[in-house]
């Protein structure tokens, strides 16, 4: 590339009937320019994306998936689990604690052979590096299937308002983007772009072995429905890009609103604290043990609430409170971008 540019966002794949459009934006001279490469779809296996991250000169490259797939939703129990949320467009905080934790090398090859890699929710806003976050989780997933471990990416209240085109977060650099490329923004991330594709085969809801995932938590209202872990996603599936708010049925309503999984905040604060009995009752429901969130600050590390049933996630990256929470030989930790790790349970 030419040294007056230099890549600043990107890049974004779209499809256009037998085309596909890789979208990178530069900086030249002060503004921001778009770079086109057009490929014909019987070249999708050739191509090639490079991808920034936080360190100067140092990217990392990524291969299109040849499909997508609905992700399931319940999964056995596995050996080790890194888990963490709501890194908000902060590749460093995210690359840090990774390769401090062993999860990947400096070359952003997976290392954490059979273990799982748990995301919960919260990728997008706030930061300026939400696409190079994206395109390392994309491509961590089959780094990780080729060794026998997984990744998994439960969406939050922030990937579904991005789709869903309620900005109100976003860092200003993608405005400028959209611009740049002469895109509107939801179209980034639409039925007709790669990443978009990729997050309408995201959950918001897992389990795995006797652990339940969601950003926000299960409400009462939520516990009444008798809905299976696979029916919520179901439900919620096909409206995470719907702006009208107006759903076909009541159950899409709740899970979609604020007593939903990705939004509700009730296990940590508000008028109506989750009783025991209440969090008792989705243990029961859904057959786990732990229930694992994100979406609520509580703490500067990762916290662990009502004897271990309940952990938070949610901590403050961008202050460099950066922290993950480690599973392994059933016990419980929590680990800094060091390495460094705490039993909590």
């Amino acid at each position: 590339a030419d040294d007056s540019f230099s890549q600043i966002d990107g890049p974004y794949v779209l499809y256009r009937n037998d085309s596909i459009l890789v979208k990178y934006v530069y900086q030249n001279d002060g503004t921001d320019v778009a770079k086109t490469e057009g490929y014909s779809l019987s070249q999708k296996a050739s191509i090639v994306l490079h991808i920034n991250t936080d360190e100067a000169a140092k990217t990392f490259s990524v291969r299109l998936k040849t499909k997508l797939s609905k992700e399931k939703a319940e999964y056995k129990k596995a050996s080790r689990l890194f888990i963490l949320s709501d890194i908000e467009g902060n590749f460093a905080a995210f690359r840090k604690l990774l390769q401090g934790n062993g999860v990947i090398n400096e070359n952003y090859d997976w290392t954490f052979g059979n273990g799982e890699l748990v995301l919960v929710g919260d990728f997008f806003d706030r930061g300026s590096q939400v696409t190079e976050v994206l395109w390392l989780i994309y491509s961590l997933e089959d780094k990780a299937k080729a060794a026998g471990g997984y990744v998994h990416f439960v969406l939050g209240n922030h990937e579904i308002m991005n789709m869903s085109n309620d900005l109100r977060y976003l860092n200003e650099k993608y405005l400028k983007t959209t611009t740049a490329v002469n895109e509107q923004y939801m179209r980034l991330y639409g039925e007709n772009s790669e990443l978009g594709r990729w997050l309408r085969t995201k959950n918001v809801i897992e389990r795995v072995g006797d652990m339940l995932f969601i950003h926000g938590g299960i409400s009462a209202e939520m516990n009444n429905t008798n809905l299976t872990i696979t029916q919520i996603n179901d439900l919620a599936r096909p409206f995470y890009a719907d702006t009208t708010y107006k759903y076909p049925f009541i159950e899409t309503d709740l899970i979609l609103g604020e007593n939903g999984p990705f939004w509700y905040r009730g296990y940590y604060m508000g008028d109506k604290i989750a009783t025991d009995e209440q969090i008792d009752s989705t243990l029961n429901k859904f057959y786990v043990r732990h229930i694992v969130t994100g979406h609520t600050i509580m703490a500067d590390t990762i916290s662990v609430w009502r004897n271990g049933k309940l952990f938070d996630t949610d901590v403050h990256h961008a202050g460099g409170k950066s922290e993950a929470l480690l599973v392994e030989d059933k016990k419980f930790y929590r680990v800094n971008a060091n390495g460094e790790k705490k039993q909590i349970l």
